[in-house]
């Protein structure tokens, strides 16, 4: 048992160390994120493997270049795009319009998957729950932002970071714990890194979906307010790429294995997946109730691991825009996050398909990224701005290709949206 608490507490202490990559994993790792690998996994198996490879370098490339531009002018992204770029206020009213949007869509699918996952698993031990989940649903995601909202109160970093941490690492133990209990075909690994689409009708969204939650825009933009709130400078350059590099490889490495449970508990035998508990279902035959405590562990999680940063994006965005600081103890804070706590209960209260909701908000996601990415391209590229630091070769290349990329699931994305109306 000690030597149990010994590797957790490593763990924790090790995750600790990474520092703002946590929340970087936080805002990535969501239900949403749960949701579409699972959806691809038992639909497509590995198929998506190579999206989701990419999306994980790209991402580590736009949290190193943002790193690094804070510790070297000390200046956080909105600030400086306000203040350095041509139109630079218009591009940052617009980036903070559109990842509020993304965010907060991304919230009511959360939290309705979450508030799901708990009824649900009640009702296995309940049975008294069925026929009147909408009551319990309700109850639950109440209790859940209520919780989450008194926390936020406390405005403190260091708080923040270590509730984070908590939740990360469970997650992550649970979901690599359900990898194990399956155990995929490797091969069939390997064969997700050559890349295709499912052509298929919903495959395009599926895509958009997969990069529109681990390219999350709000993780690059809010990485220097939570550097600064670490307290690290111009001393820690080696940190922040250490844990740039971390928070990539962690989000690969946990969203790979949700994707392989899901393909080797589902694709072969066809189940489509339709709420929450058809992952559990395929599981529980192989380790009966104890697969349904794993993976509800982990999807709990990962969904209270990305409730805590989404809450606070859009009051961060704005005091990014107004004054470069992080603020989290202002009235101005306290009331948007309030707004946001509301905005989360609608799919609960209305009672709608959270799975549906959650993959089509994932798509939202990506269409601001592209101008976070020319914002920080523009940036680290001024000699009087970076001086020594100024983007090389490699980082520009990883840049550009992140663009290009960008562009393309963002036009994938418009395509998928319009097919979906018709």
């Amino acid at each position: 048992m000690a030597e149990r608490k010994s590797i957790f507490n490593r763990i924790f202490q090790f995750l600790l160390g990474i520092g703002p990559g946590i929340f970087a994993i936080g805002y990535t790792i969501g239900t949403g994120s749960v949701t579409s690998m699972i959806v691809a996994g038992s639909t497509h198996g590995m198929q998506l493997l190579w999206v989701l490879a990419l999306s994980c370098l790209f991402s580590w490339v736009l949290m190193e270049a943002y790193g690094r531009f804070y510790l070297t002018t000390g200046e956080t992204a909105l600030f400086a795009f306000r203040k350095h770029l041509p139109m630079g206020s218009l591009m940052a009213i617009l980036i903070i319009i559109g990842i509020t949007f993304g965010q907060w869509n991304s919230l009511i699918g959360i939290l309705g998957i979450s508030a799901n996952a708990i009824v649900e698993t009640l009702a296995l031990f309940i049975p008294a729950i069925k026929g009147n989940e909408y009551w319990w649903v309700l109850a639950v995601a109440m209790v859940i932002i209520g919780s989450m909202y008194t926390l936020l109160w406390k405005g403190q970093y260091s708080i923040f970071e270590k509730i984070l941490v908590f939740f990360v690492t469970l997650m992550g133990l649970s979901f690599l714990l359900s990898l194990f209990i399956v155990l995929p075909n490797p091969t069939e690994i390997v064969k997700g890194f050559v890349p295709s689409i499912p052509q298929v009708e919903g495959g395009r969204m599926l895509v958009a979906a997969f990069v529109g939650t681990t390219m999350a825009a709000a993780t690059f933009i809010s990485r220097p307010l939570f550097i600064q709130g670490k307290g690290w400078t111009k001393d820690d350059y080696q940190e922040q790429r250490k844990d740039a590099l971390w928070a990539a490889i962690l989000i690969f490495v946990i969203s790979s294995a949700i994707m392989a449970a899901a393909m080797g508990a589902l694709y072969e035998s066809g189940t489509v997946v339709t709420k929450v508990l058809d992952m559990v279902y395929a599981l529980e035959p192989v380790a009966g109730k104890f697969a349904i405590a794993i993976f509800f562990m982990g999807t709990l999680a990962a969904g209270l691991s990305s409730v805590f940063p989404i809450l606070m994006i859009a009051p961060l965005m704005i005091a990014d825009y107004q004054q470069g600081k992080l603020d989290t103890t202002s009235r101005q804070f306290k009331i948007i996050t309030g707004v946001a706590c509301i905005i989360g209960l609608l799919v609960p209260i209305f009672g709608a398909n959270p799975i549906k909701a959650q993959i089509l908000t994932q798509v939202f996601n990506v269409f601001v990224l592209p101008l976070v990415i020319i914002g920080i391209l523009i940036l680290t590229n001024r000699k009087d701005l970076m001086g020594e630091q100024k983007a090389g070769l490699a980082l520009n290349i990883g840049m550009v290709l992140a663009l290009i990329f960008a562009c393309i699931i963002s036009y994938n994305g418009v395509v998928a949206i319009m097919e979906s109306m018709n």
